[in-house]
């Protein structure tokens, strides 16, 4: 398995951009410098993450997401050598 990130990245297993192999190593997502750990989706090229709003759920049941723009750095918790 490779050690660079997609550009674009969901933890919706119902996104055309969810990977269960990538989530399954622990990827963590800095948002403007600042660890974020409700991250639903983030995109690097475009410079948005989306997160989690609380515990509101929309009428479907999914958890209710605002979209945020600014500087997105994905990386990986522990290295591969490590795990």
């Amino acid at each position: 398995m490779t050690d660079t990130l997609p550009d674009r990245l969901s933890s919706n297993p119902n996104s055309p951009h969810y990977n269960e192999e990538l989530l399954a190593r622990d990827i963590g997502v800095r948002f403007k410098g600042v660890d974020k750990t409700n991250v639903e989706e983030y995109c690097v090229s475009e410079g948005w993450v989306r997160l989690t709003a609380g515990n509101a759920k929309d009428r479907f049941g999914n958890p209710m997401t605002v979209k945020l723009k600014g500087e997105v750095e994905p990386y990986f918790r522990q290295a591969a050598s490590e795990a």
